[in-house]
C-alpha cells in the first residue's frame, strides 16, 4: 500500500485546486448580488431569474439541447454498429480504411474537421443551420462511442450468443435480447459522452452553423468577448450541473447493471 507523504498530499491538493477551483469560483460568483463579477456583493439568485428572461440565451440553449440529443443518438447507433463491425468482422476488404475513417476524428484537430465539413456543405449546396451542426457533431462524437462500445465487446462472452443461436433464436433477436442488454452500460456511457461533447463544442459548431442556429457555447463566447456578466456565470453553472448529474446517473446505472450481471452469471453457474 502506498504511504501518503506530505509531498503526495500537497501534490494532489494542488492538482485538484488547479482543476476545480476555477469551477468552484464560477459557481460561487453566479450567486453574486453585484454586477461586477470579481466583487462579491452578497448572495442572490437574481441572475438566474434574469437568465430565464433572456430570450437569446434560452433560444441558444434549446438549439444546443436538440442538437445534443439528436447527434448523440445518431452517433450512438452508428458508433455501436461500427464497433460491432470492427470486433466481430476482423477479415474483410477495406477494414484498415474503415478503421481509420472511424477513428480519424479522434486525432484530427477540430479546426480541420470543422473547415472540412464547411467545405463539404458548401460544395453540395447544403444550407448551413441546425441540421449541419447536428451532422457535424454526429461525425465528431461517433468515434468516441465506437471506442467505448468496442472496449466492452472485446471482453464479451460470445458463448451466450452462441447458446441462443443454437436454441433457434434469429440473429437479430439474439442481438436485441442478449447482446444489447449486456453491452447497454457501454452504449449508455457512449451516449452520455457524445451528448457532453456536443454540449461543449464551440469550434466545429462555429464553422457549420448558419442563420438562426446559434448554440449556447457560441452565444457565451460572443458575449464573453464583450465582458463576463453574472448571467454567463449562471448559465455555465447550469451546464456544469447538467453534466455532473448525467455523469453521476450514468455511473450509478452502469454500476447497478454490472452488479446485476455478475449476480445473474453466478446464478447461472450455480444452477444444476
Amino acid at each position: 500500500m502506498m504511504k501518503w507523504t506530505r509531498f503526495n498530499v500537497a501534490s494532489v491538493a494542488v492538482g485538484f485546486a488547479f482543476l476545480y477551483l476555477p469551477i468552484v469560483l464560477l459557481v460561487i460568483f453566479s450567486f453574486n448580488e453585484s454586477k461586477l463579477v470579481t466583487v462579491w456583493g452578497g448572495f442572490s439568485t437574481k441572475w438566474y431569474v434574469s437568465l430565464f428572461h433572456n430570450q437569446a440565451l434560452l433560444d441558444a440553449a434549446w438549439v444546443t439541447l436538440r442538437v445534443g440529443v439528436l447527434s448523440a443518438t445518431a452517433a450512438t447507433i452508428l458508433g455501436t454498429l461500427a464497433a460491432i463491425t470492427l470486433v466481430r468482422y476482423t477479415k474483410f476488404r477495406g477494414r484498415m480504411l474503415f478503421s481509420g475513417m472511424v477513428y480519424a476524428p479522434l486525432v484530427m484537430p477540430e479546426v480541420i474537421t470543422g473547415l472540412s465539413l464547411l467545405l463539404l456543405f458548401v460544395a453540395i449546396g447544403f444550407d448551413r443551420g441546425f441540421w449541419t451542426i447536428t451532422l457535424a457533431h454526429t461525425t465528431l462524437t461517433m468515434c468516441f462511442v465506437a471506442v467505448v462500445v468496442q472496449s466492452r465487446l472485446l471482453s464479451f462472452d460470445r458463448s451466450i450468443e452462441e447458446a441462443a443461436l443454437d436454441l433457434g433464436s434469429p440473429p437479430v433477436r439474439t442481438f436485441f435480447e442478449i447482446t444489447l442488454p449486456i453491452i447497454a452500460p457501454a452504449v449508455l456511457s457512449g451516449w452520455i459522452l457524445a451528448f457532453t461533447l456536443s454540449l461543449d463544442d464551440l469550434v466545429i459548431a462555429s464553422f457549420t452553423s448558419g442563420p438562426g442556429a446559434t448554440t449556447l457555447p457560441m452565444k457565451i463566447y460572443s458575449q464573453v468577448r464583450l465582458g463576463v456578466t453574472p448571467e454567463i456565470n449562471a448559465v455555465c453553472t447550469i451546464l456544469i450541473a447538467i453534466v455532473a448529474v448525467g455523469v453521476v446517473a450514468t455511473s450509478i446505472i452502469t454500476k447497478r447493471r454490472e452488479i446485476q450481471r455478475e449476480r445473474d452469471e453466478r446464478a447461472a453457474a450455480n444452477a444444476p
